[in-house]
C-alpha cells in the first residue's frame, strides 16, 4: 500500500480535518549472521530491511487517542491522560507501552491524536514487526512533542516498553537495527555495550530473500533457556583455567581449542564451540564485506547454518530443508536460518537473475518435503526510522 493509498484509508477511517497529518516509517530487520551470540558477549550483524511499518498521526482537539491498523481488526480510543492505565493484551500495547516510557522520560503525550498503522512486515515471521511499531511510535511522538531524536536512545526506550509494559523479555538487537539502520549497511553490534559500527553491504546484482517456513516455533522458550544454561556451564568450566574470562565469545577459536577439554560434557562443549566460531565468523564477515567479497560472505552464511544445525542444535527439519533447497540454486551465494530457531525464517543471498527460479523451485521442493507452504520476500537493505517528508 502506497503512502497516498494509506492516507486515503486514514481519511476514510477518521474523516477530514484542518489539522495536518504527519507520516513516519520504521523498517523490519534481519540478522545476517551471528546467532545466539547476544547473551554470550558476542557480536551480531543485523540490518534494516526495505519493508516495515508506516504510521500516520494527526492531532485532535478532544483529548482522545485513537489507535487503528490495517493489519489487525482491534482498535482503541482512550483519553490521552489514561495512557498505560490498563493493558489490553492486543497489538496496541506496543505503542501504548512506548508512550508510558516517554512519559517516564519527561515526554508525556500532551493532547489527543489519531494514529493509523500499516505494516508490510509479515507478522510472526521473526522480522521484528513489534520493534518496528515501537520505534516508529517513539520517533513520531518525540518529533510531535519536541523531544530528542537520538536513535540509540529511541531503541533503548522501545526495548524497555517491550520488556516492562508488554512483558516480552527481548534483547536490544531488534529495536537497535530498526532505529539505527542505514541503507546498504549492516550493523556490527555488541549488544551488551551498544558499541557498534556501520559495515558496507553493497549487494549489487544480489538480493536478500527471506524465506518464511511457516513452522510454528513452539520449542523456542524452553530450548533457549536450556542453551543459556549450557553456555553458563561451559563458561564456568573454562574459568577454572581462565579466571578473567567474562563471556564465551571473548575466546578466539585457537584459544578455545587449547582449553575445550576442560568442558567435560560433549554436548556443552559443542554449544561453546558454536559460540566461539560463530563470533569469529561475524568478525571475518565484516572484513570480507568491507572488501565487497559477497561470495566469501555467502560461504560464511552456509557455515553458520551448519553450526546452528549441528553444534548448537537450534534448527529443525523445516529450516534445514529450506536452506538445502536454497543452496541448490546456482545463483545462491549463501543461505542460513535466522533468529532463535526451531522454525521462523531463513535468509539467502541470491543473484537477481535467479530470483524467480529460487522462489519457484525452493517453494515447490519445500512443500513437497515438509507439507508446509513457504513464503518468500525479496528485499534490500534500507534505512532506519525516519519521517517521510513532503507527503500530501
Amino acid at each position: 500500500m502506497s503512502v497516498q493509498e494509506l492516507r486515503a484509508a486514514f481519511i476514510d477511517k477518521y474523516g477530514k480535518s484542518d489539522l495536518e497529518e504527519k507520516v513516519f516509517y520504521a523498517p523490519g530487520r534481519v540478522n545476517l549472521i551471528g546467532e545466539h551470540l547476544d547473551y554470550n558477549g558476542g557480536y551480531v550483524l543485523p540490518a534494516a530491511l526495505e519493508f516495515g511499518t508506516t504510521l500516520i498521526v494527526r492531532p485532535r482537539m478532544d483529548g482522545k487517542l485513537t489507535f487503528a491498523s490495517t493489519n489487525f481488526p482491534y482498535s482503541l480510543s482512550i483519553d490521552y491522560t489514561d495512557v498505560g492505565k490498563e493493558k489490553t493484551g492486543e497489538w496496541v500495547d506496543y505503542p501504548i507501552g512506548v508512550m508510558v516510557e516517554l512519559k517516564e522520560k519527561g515526554h508525556p503525550v500532551s493532547q489527543g491524536y489519531d494514529l493509523f498503522f500499516h505494516g508490510d512486515i509479515p507478522n510472526g515471521a521473526g522480522l521484528s514487526s513489534s520493534a518496528s511499531i515501537e520505534v516508529v511510535t517513539a520517533y513520531a511522538f518525540l518529533t510531535l512533542e519536541g523531544g530528542d531524536l537520538d536513535t540509540v536512545e529511541i531503541a533503548l526506550l522501545s526495548q524497555r516498553a517491550e520488556n516492562r509494559y508488554v512483558g516480552v523479555n527481548s534483547g536490544i538487537m531488534d529495536q537497535f537495527a530498526v532505529a539505527v539502520g542505514r541503507r546498504d549497511h549492516a550493523i556490527l553490534l555488541m549488544c551488551d555495550t551498544l558499541e557498534y559500527d556501520m559495515v558496507p553491504f553493497i549487494t549489487g546484482a544480489y538480493k536478500l530473500i527471506i524465506g518464511n517456513t511457516n513452522k510454528r516455533r513452539g520449542l523456542v522458550d524452553s530450548k533457549y533457556n536450556e542453551r543459556r544454561r549450557q553456555c553458563d556451564e561451559a563458561l564456568a568450566a573454562l574459568r577454572e583455567e581462565i579466571p578473567s574470562l567474562g563471556f564465551l565469545a571473548q575466546l578466539k577459536p585457537d584459544e578455545f581449542g587449547r582449553h575445550a577439554d576442560k568442558i567435560q560434557d560433549e554436548t556443552v562443549r559443542r554449544r561453546a564451540r558454536h559460540v566461539v566460531e560463530e563470533n569469529q565468523r561475524v568478525l571475518d564477515s565484516v572484513q570480507v564485506l568491507k572488501n565487497n567479497d559477497l561470495k566469501q560472505f555467502g560461504r560464511f552464511m552456509n557455515d553458520s547454518h551448519a553450526s546452528l544445525r549441528d553444534l548448537y542444535e537450534v534448527s529443525c527439519k523445516e529450516l534445514d530443508v529450506m536452506v538445502e533447497e536454497a543452496q541448490r540454486i546456482p545463483g545462491t551465494l549463501g543461505s542460513r536460518m535466522t533468529g532463535a530457531g526451531f522454525g521462523g525464517c531463513t535468509v539467502s543471498l541470491v543473484h537477481e537473475d535467479d530470483i524467480d527460479r529460487f522462489i519457484s523451485e525452493v517453494g515447490k521442493a519445500y512443500e513437497e518435503r515438509t507439507g508446509l507452504k513457504g513464503e518468500f520476500y525479496v528485499c534490500g537493505i534500507g534505512n532506519g526510522v525516519n519521517q517521510l517528508e513532503g507527503v500530501k
